[in-house]
């Protein structure tokens, strides 16, 4: 009997905790923080930590295998007088702004089509998302063997339709040309993303509130500033078509940040060097997105 008893009284116990914990997570003060947590988890664990090490890093003079002792902003300052590094900075702003100026305009051009009534209008757009969608090292790849020196199709359409002289340009090997490279596969690539969000803008905003920005004075700039930075940080971050492509080559033209700095920090071993090139435009990236988001809370209000 004193067995049935504890039997009979565990039971509503169970049905208390469970309905306890039910109405926890009823709550909004409850729900929110357990939704959040794995993604919080993950930004800790895979952002922040790594971002963390990359600053302490970068302020010591780390190197595989030895003791790293801190040594404040030496790091940056030095990197001013390597060669390399000038004509990577260099290499950053004019990859980056060739890539987002082409994708602004095409990316506006072709939005503007696609809004129109057009048959496979569907089927267009879901092609449009192709190269964003195809993994980045993959796409490249392929680009890598059409700009191939021996066996590349640009060269051989060139030829053919006769708007290059034999043999044509060694794509990847030559300083300007491997550079153009670069620029148009990165076009390539987040052309979509330009394409899609305008699009989304054109589709969802009425026609009249256009027209009243226009009034207002709203030139193209102010209505796709936020696509046209974001892109832009992106851009200055890329890696994988260029250390596919070229690896930085020939002769680091078209190294950027993020392939140079691997080049240093875990090819030669200099991890402090390598992480002071990789956070060289944080401080500037940093303040143009207090700027942004400053700028969207006083639009907000």
């Amino acid at each position: 009997m004193a067995i049935g008893r504890v039997g009979v009284a565990a039971v509503p116990a169970r049905v208390s905790l469970r309905a306890r914990v039910g109405n926890l997570l009823d709550r909004e003060e409850w729900l929110g923080p357990v939704f959040v947590s794995p993604a919080l988890f993950l930004l800790l664990l895979l952002v922040a930590y790594p971002f963390c090490m990359a600053l302490y890093f970068s302020v010591s003079n780390a190197f595989i295998g030895r003791p790293s002792h801190f040594i404040g902003i030496r790091n940056f300052v030095n990197l001013w007088g390597s060669d390399a590094f000038r004509q990577t900075f260099q290499n950053a702003f004019v990859f980056t702004g060739a890539a987002v100026g082409f994708k602004l305009v095409l990316g506006l051009s072709l939005a503007m089509i696609l809004n129109q009534p057009l048959w496979f209008k569907r089927l267009i757009r879901g092609a449009v998302l192709l190269p964003w969608v195809i993994p980045t090292a993959l796409s490249t790849l392929g680009w890598w063997w059409m700009f191939n020196s021996l066996y590349s199709v640009v060269n051989w359409t060139g030829l053919a339709l006769g708007l290059m002289d034999p043999p044509g340009p060694n794509w990847l090997g030559q300083r300007y040309y491997a550079m153009t490279a670069v620029v148009v596969v990165n076009i390539w690539r987040g052309l979509p993303f330009f394409v899609i969000t305008i699009l989304a803008g054109l589709v969802s905003i009425p026609r009249e509130l256009y027209e009243a920005a226009e009034a207002d004075g709203a030139g193209p700039i102010a209505r796709f500033w936020h696509v046209t930075l974001f892109s832009t940080i992106f851009t200055f971050s890329d890696f994988n078509i260029v250390f596919v492509l070229t690896h930085g080559g020939p002769i680091n033209s078209t190294h950027l940040f993020a392939t140079l700095a691997r080049q240093v920090g875990l090819e030669t071993g200099r991890i402090g060097e390598g992480a002071a090139i990789s956070l060289y435009l944080f401080p500037v990236l940093m303040i143009v997105v207090w700027a942004q988001l400053r700028f969207v809370r006083k639009q907000a209000y």
